[in-house]
């Protein structure tokens, strides 16, 4: 493995702070594209990518979801781009292969120098009957569940280092 990858994954961290500066389009469509190389459950390719920058609809989308968490900031931390991720709700593993999209997106801004954040409640949000209007306005098929999303733009703060890993985290069995 190369220690590059490696010292990518010790030293990416959730950004919660970002530059308005909206990222390029290549940027963005690296990161789109790791998502979509992330093993999915039989090769099945069960999840939905969707990018958001337009300023007025990242504004409803930051409402609904502080409604569902209870309260009055953007949860997505006014990054200039919000990235969702959808699966069918039937199907197998969808919330694995999900969380296997978001972590390689992440990753992939990590390696451009942009900070990225897993934002939750994306599940609520698009249950909703307002959730799925826009879903069917994004031209996305219906039976899809929300599973997470991605603050994602220029941080705007250094990093925090890593914690220490706790102790007795790996075991191994021989």
């Amino acid at each position: 493995m190369e220690t590059n990858f490696l010292e990518i994954i010790r030293t990416r961290r959730s950004c919660r702070s970002y530059k308005s500066e909206q990222i390029t389009d290549g940027q963005l469509n690296a990161v789109l594209e790791a998502g979509t190389y992330a093993p999915t459950s039989r090769g099945l390719q069960s999840p939905f990518i969707v990018a958001i920058q337009n300023k007025e609809l990242k504004v409803r989308l930051a409402k609904m979801n502080a409604e569902v968490m209870g309260v009055t900031f953007n949860p997505y931390y006014d990054a200039p781009t919000y990235v969702l991720v959808f699966v069918p709700a039937d199907a197998p593993n969808g919330i694995q292969d999900a969380s296997l999209v978001l972590e390689n997106m992440m990753l992939a801004a990590h390696a451009q120098g942009l900070g990225s954040c897993w934002i939750h409640r994306e599940y609520e949000m698009f249950a909703t009957d307002e959730g799925k209007e826009l879903m069917s306005q994004w031209g996305l098929p219906e039976g899809l569940v929300g599973i997470g999303a991605l603050a994602l733009g220029y941080p705007a703060a250094e990093p925090a280092q890593a914690k220490s890993r706790k102790e007795g985290y790996i075991r191994v069995i021989r």
